[in-house]
C-alpha cells in the first residue's frame, strides 16, 4: 500500500491497524531514529560525561560511546513489535501486565514524555533566545511548542516524513560544527589533559548514555505499527539499531568536546559559540530537530495517555478528535511547565533520567524476554483493546511482581542526590542498578511465566 497523503490528519490512535493500510520499510527506522537523535538536547547529554561527571574528553566519549552500544541494543529489540502485533507499545504491554496491571507502566511513560517534552522546549526557547536576544526564552518555548504540537497532530506519516528531512540537514549542520569548531574557533591548550578519571563517574557517564538509548524504547511500536509484517526482525532490529547509536553517539561526543571547553558554563551558549560565524543557522536548524523530537514525543505521549484513559473507560475507543484535544491538552500543559522549571534545568532534567532508569528498565526486561522467549511474538492482539483485558485480564501477576522485584532489587544500587544505596557507597558512588535488574529480572520472570502461557489462546492477527 502507498504511504497516505502528508497532508491528511492520522485517523488512528491505539486500536491495531489493519493489514490492508500497512506501509513503509525497515528503512524509515533508520532516518527516524537518527533524525529524534540529531538534537541540542542530545548534546547536552553528552556535555555532562565532562562537565557533570569531570571525564576528560577521551573518557567522556568512551563512556558515551559504550552506553549508546549498550542501551540501544534493548531499545532496538522492540523495534519488530510494530510490525508484527501493529498496536502502540503500550497496548501491547497489556500482553504481559493485564489491563490494569499495566497501568503503572503505563503512567510512567506519560510522565517521562512530559519531562522530554518539557526539556526540549526549554532547550529550544533558550537557543532561540542566544541567537536572537530580543525573543524571549518564554516566546521561544511557545514557539517550538506550536511547531511540534502541529506536526504531531499530522500524525504518524508526517512525523516519519518530517525526520528523514531533518536526518539529513542536521546531520551536515553537526559535521559544519565540528568542523568550524576544530579548525577555525580552534580548541584550547589544555582541551586534552582537562578532567579526571574515577570508576564512578566512568559508570556514572556509560549508565547516562545508556538510559538515554533505553528511553526509546516505550516509543519503538509507536513509529513501526504501520510497517508490514513481512518488515523482519532483523532489519528492523539493524536500522533502529544504527539509527539511533550513530543519531546518539555523534552530537554526543560534540557535547562532551564543549563541556570540556566550556567547564561550568551554559552549553547552549557553547554550542553557538562553537558554530561561530554559522550560529544563526546552525541553531536555527537544530531547534527545528528538537521541534521534530518533541513532536515525536507528544505524538507518543498522547497514544500512552488514551491507553492509560481506555483502561478505564469502558467499550471506549478513542479516535482522530481524542487525539488532537489530548495533544494541545499535553502540548499545553508541557510548555507551562518548561517556562516555571527553566531555572533549575539542567539539575532537574539530570534527576529526571535517573527516576526514569528505575522504572523503564525492570519494565523493558519482562516485555523482551515475553515477546522473544514466552510467546515468541504470538499474541491475541484483539485482548489488548477489550476493557477487561480479554485473555490477558485486568492483572497478569507474573509480570506485576517481578516489576515490582525489580525495582527493589535496584535500591540497593541506586546513586542519587536523595538517596544513595549501601551497595552504591561501596562501589565508590557508581550506579550499576540497571546492569543488575536486566540480568535478574529477565530470568526471574522466564523462569515464573513459561508454563503459565500454555494455558493462553494462541494468537488472532489484527484485521
Amino acid at each position: 500500500m502507498d504511504s497516505p497523503s502528508l497532508t491528511a490528519i492520522e485517523h488512528n490512535t491505539i486500536q491495531p491497524i489493519p493489514k490492508d493500510k500497512r506501509h513503509g520499510t525497515f528503512s524509515y527506522l533508520f532516518t527516524i531514529w537518527f533524525g529524534i537523535n540529531m538534537n541540542l538536547l542530545t548534546v547536552v547529554t553528552g556535555a555532562l560525561a565532562t562537565t557533570l561527571f569531570g571525564l576528560s574528553f577521551m573518557q567522556g566519549s568512551l563512556a558515551l560511546i559504550l552506553g549508546v552500544l549498550i542501551g540501544t541494543v534493548f531499545m532496538a529489540l522492540h523495534a519488530a513489535q510494530g510490525p508484527q502485533l501493529g498496536v502502540p507499545q503500550m497496548v501491547q504491554t497489556r500482553g504481559q501486565f493485564g489491563s490494569m496491571g499495566a497501568v503503572v507502566v503505563v503512567v510512567a511513560v506519560v510522565l517521562m514524555y512530559a519531562g522530554f517534552i518539557a526539556s526540549n522546549l526549554v532547550l529550544g526557547g533558550q537557543s532561540i533566545h542566544v541567537v536572537a536576544h530580543s525573543v524571549s526564552i518564554n516566546i521561544g518555548v511557545i514557539a517550538v511548542g506550536v511547531v511540534s504540537l502541529i506536526a504531531a497532530v499530522y500524525g504518524y506519516d508526517l512525523l516519519h516524513e518530517y525526520s528523514k528531512y531533518v536526518s539529513i540537514i542536521t546531520g551536515l549542520a553537526l559535521l559544519a560544527v565540528f568542523v568550524t569548531l576544530m579548525f577555525y574557533v580552534g580548541l584550547p591548550k589544555n582541551f586534552m589533559t582537562t578532567g579526571a578519571f574515577t570508576w564512578p563517574n566512568f559508570m556514572g557517564a556509560l549508565t547516562l548514555a545508556a538510559l538515554w538509548t533505553l528511553s526509546f524504547a516505550p516509543y519503538v511500536s509507536d513509529y513501526t505499527r504501520y510497517m508490514p509484517e513481512t518488515t523482519g526482525v532483523v532489519p528492523s532490529f539493524w536500522a533502529t539499531y544504527w539509527g539511533t547509536s550513530l543519531g546518539s553517539i555523534l552530537p554526543m561526543i560534540l557535547g562532551a568536546m564543549i563541556g570540556v571547553i566550556v567547564g561550568n558554563g551554559d552549553v547552549v551558549t557553547g554550542f553557538a559559540t562553537a558554530s561561530a560565524g554559522l550560529a544563526m543557522p546552525i541553531v536555527v536548524i537544530f531547534t527545528f530537530g528538537l521541534a521534530c523530537a518533541t513532536a515525536l514525543n507528544v505524538y507518543c505521549g498522547v497514544l500512552a495517555a488514551l491507553t492509560l484513559v481506555q483502561t478505564f473507560a469502558t467499550d471506549w475507543m478513542p479516535g482522530k478528535q481524542a487525539r488532537i484535544l489530548t495533544s494541545i491538552l499535553i502540548s499545553a500543559v508541557c510548555v507551562a511547565i518548561a517556562i516555571i522549571g527553566q531555572a533549575s534545568f539542567l539539575t532537574d532534567y539530570m534527576n529526571f533520567l535517573y527516576i526514569l532508569l528505575y522504572v523503564l528498565v525492570p519494565w523493558t526486561a519482562i516485555n523482551l524476554v515475553d515477546y522473544y522467549l514466552i510467546h515468541h511474538g504470538s499474541y491475541d492482539i484483539a485482548s489488548f483493546v477489550k476493557s477487561d483485558g480479554g485473555i490477558y485480564g485486568r492483572f497478569q501477576w507474573p509480570a506485576v511482581i517481578c516489576y515490582a522485584l525489580g525495582f527493589l532489587i535496584e535500591v540497593p544500587f541506586m546513586s542519587q542526590t536523595l538517596y544513595t544505596g549501601p551497595i552504591a557507597k561501596m562501589l565508590g558512588g557508581a550506579d550499576i542498578s540497571w546492569i543488575v535488574c536486566l540480568l535478574v529480572i529477565g530470568p526471574v520472570y522466564y523462569f515464573v511465566s513459561k508454563n503459565r502461557t500454555k494455558m493462553m489462546i494462541p494468537a488472532v492477527a489484527a484485521e
